[in-house]
C-alpha cells in the first residue's frame, strides 16, 4: 500500500478544494429536491469503489414508509443503534429477547443490504441484574462468553461485521479501569471477546470500534498499540471502526486521519467510518450547514484515497432521530437528512465526492 501521498494525489487535492465551493452552491439549490426526486442515492454511486454506505436504525423506524424508502435508496449497510446490546437483548440471566434485532435483519436480508452488529462487548447498556450482581471473575467470564456465543451464532451468516470489543480506551491510550469488563475480568477480556466471536461465526468479520482516536494524538497511538499487540498474538481482529463523532471546529484533521488510516493497514486492518456525525450549535445556520458539508465531503475523500477503507456510515437518518440534541442539548442537526427526509448540503457534498472520484 503505497503512493498515499504522492504529487499526484496532492495535486488532485487541491483541485478538489477549489471546485468545492462551487459544489456547495449546486447543493443547496439540490436540497429543495426530495431524495424521491435524486436520479441515484449513495450506495448506487458508491458502488463503483467498492464502498458501503451505511446508518443506524432502530426496528420501529422500519415501520415508516418514508424512512424505509429512504434507506433502502441511499444505504447498502445497516447498523442497529441500540437492539443488539447487552442491555436489550439479555433482560434476566439466560434470557434473550431477539425481536428488535429480528426485524432488522430481515429487512436488511429483503432488501439486500449488510449488516454491522453492535455491540457485543461495552461497559454502557448491560442489564442491571448484570452490573448489581455479585458475581465472581470466573462467573463473569463464563456470563461474557455465553452471551457473545448466543449473539453472535443466532446470526451467524446473517451479520457481516461485529464490532467485538467498543470503546476501551482511556483518552491518555491505555485500556480504561473505567469500565466493567476490565475491573471485573482484567484486560484479557478485549482477546477473549474476539476469540469466541470468531468460534461462534468464523465468516464474520471482527472490529474494534472506539471513539475520538481518528486522527493524532495519544488515543490514536494506544489503538495503534493495542491493534499491533492483538494481530501480533494471534487474534482475529479484521478491523478497526472509527466513530468519527464531530463538530464544527474540532474534526480530525485529513492528513492525520489519512496517516492514521495507512499505518492502520500496515497492519493489514480494514478501516470502517461506523458511527459520523458532525454536530452544530442550534439554531444552524446555512454557513454551519455548508462547514459541516465540507467535513463530511472531506472525510469520504480521504476515505476513498485509503486502499482499505471500505465502509462509511452515519450515525443515524435524519436530524430528528439523532441521539445528539438528547445528550448534548443546544447543539443538533448533525445528520445528513432534514426531519422531513430532504437531503442536507452534507448529502450533495459526499454525492458529489462519490461522482468526481
Amino acid at each position: 500500500m503505497q503512493g498515499k501521498f504522492t504529487k499526484d494525489k496532492n495535486i488532485y487535492r487541491k483541485s478538489f478544494l477549489i471546485v468545492f465551493g462551487i459544489l456547495l452552491a449546486i447543493a443547496l439549490i439540490g436540497s429543495l429536491i426530495t431524495a424521491r426526486n435524486l436520479p441515484k442515492g449513495l450506495s448506487q454511486i458508491a458502488k463503483k469503489h467498492n464502498l458501503k454506505i451505511g446508518t443506524a436504525v432502530s426496528s420501529w423506524q422500519l415501520d415508516d414508509p418514508q424512512f424505509a424508502s429512504v434507506l433502502i435508496r441511499n444505504f447498502n449497510l445497516i447498523t442497529p443503534e441500540n437492539e443488539m446490546k447487552f442491555e436489550l437483548l439479555s433482560p434476566a440471566p439466560g434470557e434473550y429477547d431477539f425481536s428488535g434485532a429480528d426485524k432488522i435483519i430481515a429487512f436488511a436480508k429483503k432488501h439486500g443490504i449488510s449488516v454491522r452488529g453492535h455491540t457485543l462487548v461495552w461497559t454502557n447498556q448491560l442489564p442491571k441484574w448484570l452490573v448489581n450482581g455479585n458475581f465472581s471473575r470466573d462467573e463473569l467470564i463464563i456470563i461474557l462468553h455465553n452471551h457473545i456465543d448466543t449473539v453472535v451464532s443466532h446470526y451467524r451468516g446473517q451479520v457481516s461485521y461485529w464490532d467485538v470489543v467498543n470503546e476501551s480506551l482511556a483518552p491518555d491510550g491505555s485500556i480504561s479501569q473505567d469500565n466493567f469488563w476490565m475491573q471485573h475480568i482484567g484486560p484479557e477480556y478485549i482477546e477473549l471477546a474476539f476469540r469466541w466471536a470468531h468460534e461462534a461465526d468464523p465468516n464474520a468479520l471482527l472490529f474494534y470500534n472506539e471513539a475520538n482516536a481518528e486522527g493524532k494524538g495519544l488515543k490514536a497511538d494506544g489503538l495503534f498499540m493495542l491493534a499491533n499487540m492483538l494481530i501480533t498474538q494471534g487474534i482475529p481482529l479484521h478491523g478497526i471502526g472509527f466513530e468519527m463523532h464531530t463538530g464544527l471546529g474540532w474534526s480530525p484533521k485529513p492528513d492525520e486521519l489519512a496517516i492514521n488510516i495507512q499505518r492502520l493497514a500496515d497492519l493489514g486492518l480494514e478501516i470502517h467510518i461506523t458511527e459520523m456525525d458532525v454536530r452544530i450549535i442550534e439554531p444552524a445556520s446555512l454557513e454551519d450547514l455548508y462547514e459541516q458539508a465540507k467535513i463530511y465531503a472531506e472525510i469520504v475523500q480521504t476515505c476513498l484515497d485509503a486502499t482499505n477503507c471500505t465502509a462509511y456510515s452515519t450515525w443515524g437518518l435524519t436530524d430528528t432521530l439523532s441521539w445528539i440534541p438528547h445528550i448534548y442539548p443546544g447543539t443538533g442537526s448533525p445528520l445528513l437528512f432534514y426531519g422531513d427526509y430532504t437531503p442536507k448540503p452534507a448529502y450533495y457534498a459526499i454525492q458529489k465526492v462519490l461522482e468526481i472520484k
